[in-house]
């Protein structure tokens, strides 16, 4: 269990010169230099990175609460600042190569060196084995933009191959059907592996290259 600020971190920028009006009123300011210096103060070397469990995370939820009270703020959990969230960290241990047959050779790939693996499940192991392979192009469902990359394709229980970013990233900005390089949601890692699990896919790998 970790601790976490009860009020939005955009009060806590609030100066006491600046306090949070009556209910209902006017929305208060928050001053460009108190945005500059309290994310600089954030970023600084002396958080530590803010990890959660580390001593970073102590460090910029204390500084959170220091604004709150100089803002003249209250504690929203019966009198406590913090409130007690769950929270899991998962580590890969024992990692067996990612490996593909089927092809004109063999292709092993080595985790951490040759991809990165992950996964969310809760679970103490996940094991995918002679799992067909699917490339699914973008890996995007956009029927407001007349764009299915899973159309007419069956991914239940099978791996998905897709490309990293929108179909139009090579284009200017704001232009084509994805906004070009503006790059939208469906262009996100997020939306991709979203996108795999409702189409019932076993896992998604996500080609990731440099320049899109």
């Amino acid at each position: 269990m970790r601790a976490i600020p009860t009020l939005a971190l955009t009060l806590g920028l609030l100066t006491a010169a600046n306090p949070v009006l009556a209910q209902n009123g006017p929305l208060p300011t928050i001053s460009v230099e108190t945005l500059k210096d309290v994310t600089k103060t954030l970023s600084s070397d002396a958080f530590e990175g803010r990890k959660p469990t580390t001593a970073g995370e102590t460090k910029a939820t204390d500084y959170i609460v220091e604004r709150f009270k100089a803002a003249g703020l209250k504690p929203g959990n019966d009198g406590k600042w913090f409130q007690d969230v769950p929270l899991v960290e998962l580590t890969a241990k024992n990692v067996t190569p990612l490996s593909f047959t089927g092809g004109k050779a063999p292709v092993s790939l080595a985790y951490r060196s040759d991809v990165v693996i992950a996964t969310y499940r809760v679970t103490p192991r996940i094991d995918i084995r002679n799992s067909p392979v699917v490339f699914v192009g973008y890996g995007i469902t956009a029927p407001e933009r007349g764009w299915d990359d899973y159309a007419g394709v069956d991914v239940k229980g099978k791996t998905v191959v897709i490309l990293v970013n929108d179909p139009d990233w090579q284009t200017p900005t704001n232009q084509g059907l994805f906004e070009g390089r503006a790059m939208t949601y469906y262009g996100r890692w997020t939306y991709k592996f979203e996108e795999a699990a409702r189409h019932g896919a076993a896992a998604a790998i996500i080609v990731h290259e440099t320049a899109p």
